[in-house]
């Protein structure tokens, strides 16, 4: 697929011809998820049956089916997607700077196709400087910003096309969802380095949070961006954003935090939650850890004790951005 997308840089094609190969990348993959997650629910129905689960779910005794072979009144079952804010950034960097930097065949704005491709397989080496520019210096969503922020829409519109509605095994429908808890730090310790500068292996962004780092226009910013999707087109979404303890300590602060939540959920987004603590608290919880016990933060739907988590997860939380003001 990569030598494809390569070759794309000499045919003369435009963004909209990469985008359409993403989406037929993405299609086949979904099909491929499809097929495993039929073959997974028939097993459960027939070989895994969860009596007490359909003894407290509506409809399964009227219907005399268990939970698992279609009982539920409510049978819908959610794909969750990972990655939105890093797959946003990649995609506005390569439009950017191999599109509408410089053209196809690169020059000093840009970059051609092929050579970025070689320089992810090389996972950036002795490429530092023009890593930092794709970090620093392209679009980022998350900044309130039109050129990245109408990527991340069609994303999410081609996700909600291609799945939604389709049939499942149980007589409900398949439909999106965007909370897929710690997920995207597994699923990044196996993923190549991406053209928004992240380097191989690590965590891809989470829920339909921007990059950790990459949002860098305050608060207010984030959720402009986070409410350009249509979150009811969702079974769910998650954004997750981390303030500085002295951001909310005044009353003031907190007045303005909860306008900020009642904003955002004006703007019909869906679930937003908070860590209130400094990056530097999280570092020193790292080196002590007996004496940070008792620090609770928030992961991705759940709430744990920090000197619980794996060392990768510890560290893309204290890598989310850290606003201070709003």
């Amino acid at each position: 697929a990569r030598c494809d997308v390569a070759a794309l840089s000499e045919l003369g094609f435009a963004f909209d011809d990469l985008y359409a190969a993403y989406r037929a990348q993405f299609r086949h993959f979904l099909e491929l998820k499809l097929r495993g997650n039929n073959f997974i629910e028939q097993m459960y129905a027939t070989h895994m049956p969860a009596p007490f689960l359909s003894v407290l779910t509506d409809d399964c005794v009227a219907r005399g089916r268990d939970y698992n072979a279609g009982g539920a009144r409510y049978n819908n079952t959610y794909i969750q997607f990972v990655g939105l804010g890093s797959l946003t950034d990649s995609l506005s960097a390569v439009k950017e700077l191999c599109f509408d930097g410089a053209g196809n065949n690169g020059g000093p704005k840009g970059i051609s196709l092929r050579e970025l491709v070689s320089l992810l397989d090389a996972d950036f080496k002795d490429h530092e400087s023009l890593r930092q520019r794709l970090v620093h210096k392209t679009h980022r969503y998350g900044n309130d910003d039109n050129y990245a922020d109408e990527i991340t829409v069609r994303i999410f519109d081609t996700c909600v096309e291609e799945l939604d509605g389709r049939p499942d095994t149980k007589g409900g429908r398949y439909r999106v969802e965007m909370l897929p808890t710690t997920c995207h730090v597994y699923f990044g310790s196996v993923t190549g380095a991406t053209p928004d500068g992240r380097r191989a292996r690590h965590p891809l962004s989470e829920g339909i949070s921007p990059v950790q780092g990459a949002d860098r226009h305050g608060p207010t910013a984030v959720i402009k961006s986070a409410a350009r999707i249509d979150h009811l087109k969702a079974g769910g979404t998650l954004l997750n954003m981390k303030f500085t303890p002295g951001l909310v300590a005044s009353d003031d602060g907190v007045d303005k935090w909860a306008h900020l939540v009642r904003s955002y959920f004006k703007m019909d987004g869906h679930h937003v939650q908070f860590n209130v603590v400094r990056a530097d608290t999280l570092r020193e919880a790292q080196q002590n850890p007996e004496q940070h016990r008792d620090l609770i933060v928030r992961v991705a739907g759940y709430s744990d004790y920090f000197c619980d988590l794996s060392r990768e997860l510890q560290e893309e939380i204290i890598e989310r951005t850290e606003h201070q003001e709003f």
